[in-house]
């Protein structure tokens, strides 16, 4: 059984186990220590059994810690995600912990101690003492695990496997029969591998007036009515007005910074060992730790271009000239080349304001700060901005993800805003690694159960999209009665004042700019034959008149070549979707409570009073 350790054993775990994000925050800075609430107190429950506050404590601590690891300071966005990770991990504990018991599913100690000596956890083996030239050392290993001091670790891993086993045998239980026929990975290839080109007349709803259209309040309760399972629990909504004070990086920092990656350079060939100087000095605390080691890497590791080809330039031993990436400057040594393979160290300063530059910076900010001034009283955040001559940007924020705006994330604001603020109260200022922000609240909606009236806005759009590519048809129709009556398609297009557009070669599964992704249209485009035109075909987005222009099939030879690795890739997926489903359906008959926000709120008020 514990063969299938690294194959199918994992399908549970990477479902359960969630991206350890964020920073503890809750416990310590909401207040839930404090007062009433005591380290017992429940933060909600999973079928009646209670998350303490002590046990969210811990899972959260644990994503700190991993979270911390590259060195960079956590947002309160990162805090909030690290919140709902721990959280919805306990969960899923606490649902897997049941079905283990439902289903009688136990672990032998013989598994364990087989487990524990041949599969040690990722943790261990990328241990630097566990390793020789950068790889998992098994005789170390075993030396170790051997040793009268490994009492500490032979514990922690019968807790780990004691927990891991029976899930990886629940794992083996799902994906019990899954398997997939010739003829499946045949229609799969040709989705893939078939191709056509296309010529075609879009017909889109921005050609339709909204004046030419009307959405009644009946059409909206009846679309409501019909789709009410589409619509699952609706986040809060902010509408945010966000002010950004950049600290602009001149020439002379990034000059300063390649000075002081020079030096650390000289330091090394000087004599300096570069382990110990990347330790003392770079930024990505990740490596750092490890003496700046990176690991082995390829040419196709999805690593910074500008590393990667100064790394591989470099011979062994070798240390290399300043390289500047999007991350900053680089300092790189090459430990070892195998063939393509290089194990590599580096260390890294990050670009950044020298310390005048950020003097002037700072003391900007704390004007922005005092002109805003409080933080109750909206005017004032209008007034601080044009003082400063600072633009004013809107956003929407959703509750629960981070804040873009044009595409540039705003760290923090989100979370403050659905972390106890309201309406026309400004934040306090934000420090980012690239800027100074100050927000606002505009509007503010809570989240919440679906109904008609928080949903209006949006269904009214969908209906009026919906009867915009309706009213659309007839014109299409009097294109493709053209073409049937003897024009060509360039000919009837221009008698409805509309062009013929071409699409490149696309597949089944390609998305297909102007025609969309798996829609109608492309389905069109294979089932005419070549040279034909199609009559009206309605989509979600518009309607489409297409003549095909050439079409190619998949080679089965090229598939029957590949066929055993497309069966091998298709049955993990489809392995990992029958656990994915799985943990829904544990998710959805179970009756799950979150008290934190209510806990949160009660803590303000408290604190207010």
């Amino acid at each position: 059984m514990l063969q299938t350790m690294r194959s199918t054993a994992k399908y549970v775990w990477i479902v359960v186990v969630i991206a350890f994000v964020g920073v503890f925050l809750f416990a310590e800075t909401s207040g839930l220590t404090d007062g009433n609430v005591t380290r017992g107190t429940s933060i909600g429950k999973v079928n009646g059994q209670a998350i303490t506050v002590d046990s969210y404590d811990r899972a959260v601590r644990s994503i700190t810690e991993r979270a911390q690891r590259d060195g960079r300071a956590l947002t309160l966005d990162d805090q909030r995600r690290a919140e709902n990770s721990a959280f919805d991990q306990l969960v899923d504990d606490i649902l897997l912990r049941a079905e283990l018991n439902r289903r009688g599913i136990v672990v032998t100690d013989e598994e364990i101690r087989q487990a524990a000596r041949s599969y040690p956890p990722p943790e261990i083996m990328q241990s630097p003492e566990l390793q020789t030239d950068g790889q998992f050392d098994p005789e170390k290993y075993q030396r170790y695990l051997s040793s009268p001091g490994a009492g500490d670790v032979r514990l922690y891993l019968e807790n780990y496997y004691r927990s891991e086993i029976p899930r990886q045998k629940l794992s083996e239980q799902l994906v019990t029969g899954v398997h997939v026929s010739d003829a499946q990975l045949w229609s799969i290839w040709r989705d893939q591998h078939d191709s056509a080109v296309a010529s075609y007349v879009a017909l889109t709803p921005e050609l339709v007036p909204d004046s030419a259209v009307k959405v009644t309040d009946q059409e909206i309760k009846t679309y409501f009515r019909e789709h009410r399972t589409d619509f699952r629990h609706l986040p809060g909504q902010a509408k945010v007005s966000v002010v950004k004070l950049p600290r602009v990086v001149t020439a002379a920092d990034t000059a300063y910074t390649r000075a002081r990656a020079e030096a650390l350079r000289a330091e090394i060939t000087g004599g300096a060992k570069f382990e110990d100087v990347a330790r003392r000095e770079s930024v990505d605390s990740a490596s750092a730790a490890q003496g700046g080691l990176l690991g082995r890497i390829t040419p196709a590791e999805p690593f910074v271009e500008e590393f990667k080809k100064a790394a591989f330039a470099l011979n062994v031993g070798e240390i290399s000239q300043p390289v500047l990436s999007q991350f900053g400057y680089h300092v790189i040594k090459v430990d070892e080349k195998k063939g393509d393979t290089i194990a590599v160290r580096h260390l890294l300063l990050r670009v950044q304001q020298s310390d005048s530059s950020a003097a002037v910076t700072d003391q900007r900010a704390d004007q922005l700060a005092r002109l805003a001034g409080e933080a109750d009283v909206p005017t004032k955040f209008d007034a601080a901005a044009k003082a400063m001559q600072l633009p004013v940007f809107t956003g929407l924020a959703i509750e629960g993800e981070p804040l873009t705006i044009a595409g540039q994330y705003v760290p923090d604001v989100s979370a403050w805003a659905f972390g106890g603020a309201k309406k026309g109260e400004s934040s306090e200022l934000i420090e980012a690694d690239d800027a100074y922000f100050l927000a606002r609240i505009d509007s503010l909606v809570e989240g919440g159960e679906p109904s008609v009236d928080n949903l209006r806005e949006e269904i009214s759009r969908t209906l009026m999209r919906q009867k915009k590519v309706d009213a659309l048809l007839p014109r299409a129709e009097r294109i493709a009665t053209a073409v049937a009556g003897g024009k060509t398609l360039e000919e009837a297009a221009r008698t409805s004042d509309v062009q013929v557009q071409q699409a490149e070669a696309f597949t089944r599964t390609s998305a297909v700019p102007g025609l969309g992704r798996l829609s109608e249209a492309i389905g069109a485009a294979f089932g005419l034959p070549v040279g034909a035109v199609s009559a009206p075909v309605k989509t979600r987005n518009g309607v489409y008149v297409l003549r095909v222009e050439r079409r190619v099939q998949a080679d089965r030879t090229a598939w029957e070549v590949q066929k055993e690795t497309q069966r091998a890739s298709l049955l993990d997926q489809m392995r990992r979707q029958r656990v994915q489903q799985f943990m829904v359906n544990l998710r959805q008959a179970a009756k799950i409570s979150d008290d934190r926000d209510k806990l949160r709120q009660a803590q303000i008020q408290s604190a207010a009073g």
